[in-house]
């Protein structure tokens, strides 16, 4: 029996429909449940063919157990290596490099420093920092925004050096980057599935959170639909990420990538909303069951080597097939959304 695992925190909606999904597939050989664990022996397999990841970012002890999984064969969506490794700023690097349109960015050291770290550490860090050449490479306005952070924590708008400096005064010990604003005509927050299916959702980030997403979006120009699919794969497959969202700010026409590491997003029906929420749900489904079903070996993808030096960039991967079906009475194939 092969089973697929939903490791879950506070969600309500997805983690259910997803098992419910598989389930309702009734494939020989295949089951979806919640997972269960408690203290992990070292390279013990986890009984879990695949294992769909949604809050190992918020609690380390499933981050290792699912290293764990991962090294002893089970296949997990997303992988947690480099989940672990990853940051926004990198990302953004990575963007440029790859041609896809970033705003002007600017790591920056830490206001605040761990009470272990003393002047002796410091001694390779400029001081002070020259911040008007910041201030002209960046532009105002801008955000100051954490470099590896999400869901809008300690993000500030700022509009001049004053309102920075009060703002960066605010971010206790944590990494920030600046980044130049995109005065915005639309905005698209993207569902990437099995680094092949894109779902381009109408976003407004400027609306409250149960409201973002558009359920009555105005039509687009289908070149630029076009190329926002293209650069959410492009990201997504240099990154590696199985499951993914990606943000684009569209100013002048230009789709700007804004935020691409969202590798357990937000899949709430009450947020997403009801189309949304079942094509997710359908094409995650699929990417589980393909992946259970494969006889290919994860291990071998999980080196640091394909991932720095770009390989996932180059070559897309096949879609995933449809799920083989009971052998005595044929199964109908998803829709593909």
């Amino acid at each position: 029996m092969k089973k697929i695992g939903v490791l879950f925190g506070v969600e309500n909606t997805f983690p259910g429909a997803l098992v419910e999904k598989i389930n309702s597939m009734k494939l020989e050989g295949v089951v979806g449940e919640f997972v269960q664990v408690g203290g992990v022996e070292m390279a013990v397999p986890s009984g879990y063919s695949v294992i769909v990841d949604r809050i190992s970012h918020d609690l380390p002890f499933y981050r290792s157990y699912l290293k764990n999984a991962a090294l002893t064969g089970t296949k997990v969506i997303n992988n947690p290596f480099w989940w672990s490794a990853d940051d926004k700023f990198f990302n953004y690097a990575l963007a440029a490099r790859l041609g896809v349109a970033v705003p002007k960015t600017v790591l920056l050291p830490h206001k605040d420093f761990p009470p272990q770290i003393n002047a002796k550490s410091l001694r390779n860090l400029e001081y002070p920092l020259d911040w008007k050449a910041i201030f002209e490479y960046v532009g105002f306005p801008a955000f100051l925004k954490p470099h590896d952070g999400g869901g809008w924590r300690d993000v500030h708008h700022v509009h001049n050096p004053d309102e920075f400096f009060w703002a960066y005064g605010q971010t206790r010990d944590l990494c920030m980057t600046l980044q130049a604003a995109v005065d915005f005509q639309e905005y698209f927050r993207c569902y990437v599935v099995g680094q092949t299916e894109v779902r381009i959702m109408p976003y407004d980030p400027r609306r409250p959170h149960e409201q973002r997403y558009l359920q009555e979006p105005p039509q687009y120009d289908p070149a630029l639909l076009a190329r926002v699919e293209k650069d959410a794969l492009t990201l997504c497959r240099a990154l590696g990420y199985d499951l993914n969202t990606v943000e684009f700010a569209v100013e002048g026409g230009v789709p700007y990538a804004i935020d691409f590491m969202n590798p357990a997003p937000d899949a709430d029906l009450f947020s997403v909303g009801e189309e949304n929420f079942h094509w997710i749900v359908d094409a995650v489904a699929r990417l589980a069951v393909a992946k259970a079903q494969s006889a290919e070996d994860d291990l071998a993808s999980l080196t640091w080597a394909r991932f720095l030096t770009g390989d996932g960039a180059s070559a897309a991967p096949a879609p995933p097939p449809e799920p083989t079906p009971p052998a005595a009475t044929p199964a109908k194939s998803a829709q593909k959304g």
